[in-house]
């Protein structure tokens, strides 16, 4: 569908070209090329450096050269899930999207709102000729959303501005000035592998249905985990029947709460019906925790298309099993100092098999740096434990707010002259890139906002289409502001 309707139409025009092209996290080089052949196109000087990331350089209007140049900065990379019953590479083909109501949502995978309306709004302002502005820089940064990598590679002087405005929040009327740290960690378990017992036939055990969504953002709405609730299951399964685990996986993003999971696993053929009925009484217990958080919680357990050649002795399905459900997920710790906010959470991201070894991935934030070391440092002797090896990656530093800056100061009146209100003044658990920014630029002020966009990482992504106009506006005021 063409998304020629809406308003402001320079920023849907660049966010429909947007979704015409792949770029998921690591595949963001023909979205860059998009931007620099727009860049030319329209006379811009434009710089792409060795990691990716790209500024676009844009005079001022008229009359404004002396004004301090303003960064607009958001990220390139979108995240990739899709539901498993749609067909869809996201190396190739293009977001397919309708309109449900008052929002725009993609067709069974997720939208790219986050950021592409963020990079959208950037190219738009560049190309206007009818706005107030000093000189910006438009910065789009790569691979944000697998550890915010590009910004971190990103060198002095790349950029000029010591003004920046982020363009990479999801919420209306509101002005984010601080965000969670975090890092990631790597879980590498050895398994031994054994016969198939004789007697038994392949089944596949399988949750799905689930909602997911943004390992940050959505932790507090304490959603369901196909991994922890796989683990469960077959958990309360072991200590009844003999199950034989050959395979398990779950997950698709460190940022993203699993949806879906499933495990192979060998039974003899007389006690499958009991199996069966184990597993649908410990689901509806499971359901009714979940009260009306996952409405759509599917379990089922089926013939295998096809069996594995080999199973886990009984001692390493054991060990897997426990860790998994010793392994925290969700929230950890709430802010003493800020009511509602997440302070500490992890989430339990995915899950593989592999040869002799099942690999297990964490994602952990904090906006306490000493928590979040705290929290991974726990992963890691929960891991010792099972005798697995836990890898950390270079974690990514958080925002700490600054209620005396000018920037905040600068959108708080537009904000109060446009809308007759002030913007609510908000930290995100989740990791923004003004974090890395920040250290990169020591003294660079920085603001977060955007339109209303809802369930990022998550095939339920959405955003809605009237408050893509109202950012807008507030952006367009805060620039002439500035200016």
């Amino acid at each position: 569908m063409s998304l020629s309707g809406f308003e402001p139409k320079g920023l849907w025009k660049h966010f429909e070209k947007i979704l015409s092209i792949p770029h998921c996290s690591g595949n963001e080089a023909q979205l860059g090329e998009y931007l620099l052949s727009f860049a030319k196109s329209k006379g811009l000087e434009a710089e792409r450096d060795e990691r990716g990331n790209i500024v676009i350089r844009v005079p001022a209007s008229p009359g404004h050269e002396k004004a301090p140049v303003i960064v607009l900065q958001g990220h390139l990379d979108m995240v990739g899930e899709k539901n498993s019953d749609v067909v869809h590479d996201f190396f190739k083909d293009p977001i397919k999207v309708q309109v449900e109501g008052e929002w725009l949502t993609a067709v069974g995978t997720t939208l790219g709102a986050d950021n592409g309306i963020g990079v959208a709004a950037g190219l738009a302002i560049s190309e206007a000729e009818d706005l107030v502005h000093g000189p910006i820089e438009v910065l789009s940064t790569v691979d944000e959303e697998v550890g915010l990598t590009g910004a971190g590679e990103l060198q002095p002087g790349f950029i000029k501005g010591m003004t920046l405005l982020n363009l990479d929040s999801e919420e209306l009327g509101a002005a984010y000035i601080g965000c969670a740290g975090g890092g990631d960690t790597t879980i590498k378990l050895p398994v031994t592998l054994v016969d198939i017992p004789a007697g038994t036939k392949s089944y596949t055990l399988k949750v799905a249905g689930l909602r997911g969504g943004h390992s940050g953002i959505d932790i507090i709405e304490q959603r369901g985990n196909a991994i922890k609730i796989l683990a469960r299951i077959l958990g309360c399964a072991m200590k009844t029947q003999p199950v034989h685990l050959a395979e398990i996986k779950g997950g698709n993003k460190r940022n993203a709460i699993p949806r879906e999971s499933f495990a192979q696993l060998n039974v003899l053929e007389t006690a499958v019906d009991e199996l069966a009925s184990l597993v649908e009484d410990e689901v509806e217990k499971i359901r009714a925790e979940l009260g009306g958080r996952e409405k759509d919680l599917a379990v089922t357990i089926k013939p295998s298309e096809t069996a594995q050649a080999k199973v886990m002795d009984e001692k390493s399905q054991n060990t897997l099993i426990d860790f998994l459900i010793a392994i925290p997920h969700g929230v950890e710790t709430m802010s003493y100092d800020i009511e509602g906010l997440v302070e500490t959470s992890n989430n339990l991201a995915t899950i593989s098999t592999g040869g002799n070894e099942v690999t297990i991935g964490t994602s952990t934030r904090s906006s306490i740096k000493s928590a979040l070391q705290a929290l991974r440092d726990r992963i890691s002797a929960t891991s010792r434990l099972a005798g697995a090896e836990a890898v950390e990656n270079d974690p990514y530093p958080g925002w700490a707010p600054d209620l005396d800056s000018n920037i905040l100061k600068v959108v708080q009146k537009v904000h109060k002259d446009l809308f007759g209100k002030d913007p609510e003044m908000k930290a995100i658990h989740a990791g923004l890139e003004c974090g890395i920014i920040g250290e990169k630029y020591p003294g660079i002020d920085m603001v977060s906002f955007g339109p209303w966009i809802e369930h990022p990482h998550s095939p339920e992504e959405r955003v809605n289409i009237s408050s893509v106009e109202t950012f807008w506006k507030l952006l367009v005021a805060v620039l002439e502001e500035l200016a």
